[in-house]
């Protein structure tokens, strides 16, 4: 169900604002898949016609947006490297930041821990890698972003087109202006970056207070029911630090999706540098600039990488929520 952020969630991270060319007006009323488009919203979803058009006009053209999704864009990548994460999320500074974000929510975060029976700190992890704990949920202009890879040929395009539907629903449904809210280039929005669709499905309200994706109260119990639902276990293992011989390894494959026992691993002098309760665990690398480490996932590592198909994504959660193990 989350499967539509496992694509998108910021495909891992917003770390930097607008790049180098900005927006720029476009006729999108001039093109005939826009003119499509307003027809259906008009006749599926009884949009008025003028409204839709004036909306439209509104929008602009985001290039930079568009390179993404085209093969053409370069600079700030939107694959996170572990050098990205060290260097923007998985640091002290950040580790400071998690103590006192969870300072901040306590009563909040155990709250969500208890009633999904998740592990709160891991809870931080999400939020400080999605949105710097709630501080960070993207200057990007959504209508724009989302009109721009809705309406011009891209690998994604028909993903996009949907997204723009539901940003409409959205808006209507939530009573916001639609040319004034911010979020990704990708169009995720609010601290734990949902598209629209993700966010009109799984609108959750935590607190009592009406559900919103900029509550960060409402994110944290968004975060928590999705760790249950996926099958977390409390106070389970996650990932294992392991040794092997060398600085680099290229023996066997890597990744959240790979699988492997202790026995076999043994075999390639792959050893967990502490007890790690299990007989299978997924071998995961992390390419740092002298050295690679390893680690052993376990199924909750899995879990941190249902929300996005990253082993980076997961191992900079893991080294947050770590972090404030370390700190009690």
């Amino acid at each position: 169900m989350f499967r539509l952020l496992t694509i998108l969630t910021l495909l891992v991270f917003q770390l930097h604002g607008n790049d180098d060319r900005p927006p720029v007006p476009y006729n999108y009323l001039a093109k005939t898949n826009v003119q499509q488009f307003i027809e259906m919203m008009h006749r599926n979803y009884g949009f008025e016609r003028r409204y839709l058009k004036t909306v439209l006009q509104h929008a602009k053209l985001d290039r930079d947006t568009l390179a993404r999704y085209t093969g053409t864009f370069k600079k700030n990548s939107t694959v996170g490297s572990w050098e990205r994460f060290k260097l923007h999320v998985v640091n002290e500074g950040t580790y400071a930041l998690a103590k006192e974000f969870k300072k901040k929510h306590l009563k909040t975060l155990r709250k969500a821990a208890r009633i999904y029976q998740v592990d709160e700190d891991y809870i931080v992890g999400f939020l400080g890698v999605e949105s710097r704990f709630g501080t960070y949920t993207g200057d990007y202009n959504v209508l724009d972003a989302l009109s721009t890879l809705a309406f011009h040929k891209n690998r994604m395009q028909p993903f996009f087109k949907k997204q723009l539907k539901h940003l409409f629903l959205f808006a209507r449904e939530k009573h916001y202006d639609i040319t004034k809210i911010e979020g990704s280039f990708a169009g995720a929005m609010g601290c734990v970056q949902q598209v629209p669709s993700i966010a009109r499905t799984f609108n959750y309200d935590f607190d009592g207070d009406g559900a919103s994706v900029w509550d960060i109260e409402d994110c944290i119990g968004s975060i928590a029911k999705f760790m249950h639902r996926h099958g977390w276990k409390r106070e389970d293992t996650v990932a294992v630090e392991a040794h092997y011989r060398g600085k680099r390894f290229n023996t066997l494959r890597t990744g959240f999706k790979t699988s492997y026992t202790l026995a076999a691993l043994k075999r390639h002098h792959i050893t967990p540098s502490h007890p790690y309760p299990y007989k299978r665990a997924s071998l995961i690398k992390l390419h740092n600039r002298t050295h690679d480490e390893l680690w052993l996932g376990a199924k909750n590592f899995h879990i941190l990488t249902r929300y996005n198909a990253s082993s980076n994504y997961g191992m900079a959660i893991h080294k947050i929520a770590d972090s404030l193990k370390q700190s009690d």
